[in-house]
């Protein structure tokens, strides 16, 4: 299975729509997965147009922070969520704490919350920083942020793709806007 990840769009305060480099990089994907920070339901209608669609709630998405934007509520959202592909757990959240931040412990209790247990995979946003990296056992694979790459404008930002082949074997890859 060919996974498209983003996160943090942002939209419409960083730009009014994706951009055309996403529909690219994400064509051919079975599934896409938002990580956050989506601000207004449409943006995962677009990303519908490609696969379907799973979304974690993101701290702007409650209309917190000073934010104007809310989202609607939508089935595809929610505050995690967990997918089992080919005998691999991966989970979606917008923001975790990872061994790099806190605790190898806080990691694992803060997986425990969210999934009911250690996951393979975690795909995350919130910070912006694209970046795939091992913590123990899980892969944790933050796709940046297409619109706001490291809370920058006018640049090129980030998307990643996870595959998960036959077997349970996992591969992720960061992919450059432009």
């Amino acid at each position: 299975m060919r996974i498209g990840l983003i996160s943090d769009t942002h939209i419409p305060e960083a730009c009014e729509h994706l951009p055309a480099p996403v529909f690219t990089a994400f064509s051919g994907v079975d599934l896409v997965m938002h990580a956050g920070d989506v601000y207004v339901n449409r943006v995962l209608d677009e990303l519908a147009a490609i696969a379907p669609v799973i979304a974690a709630l993101g701290n702007g998405d409650e209309g917190l922070d000073g934010h104007r934007f809310k989202l609607d509520p939508d089935a595809r959202v929610s505050g995690a969520h967990l997918l089992e592909i080919e005998g691999v757990r991966v989970g979606l959240a917008h923001a975790l704490p990872t061994p790099d931040e806190t605790s190898d412990a806080v990691f694992e209790n803060a997986m425990h919350r969210h999934f009911g247990g250690v996951v393979d995979v975690l795909v995350i946003g919130h910070s912006h920083l694209e970046g795939i990296t091992r913590f123990g056992r899980t892969l944790v694979v933050n796709p940046g942020s297409a619109t706001l790459p490291r809370n920058l404008v006018d640049v090129p930002g980030t998307v990643a793709i996870l595959e998960i082949a036959a077997g349970g074997r996992v591969s992720a890859e960061i992919i450059r806007l432009g």
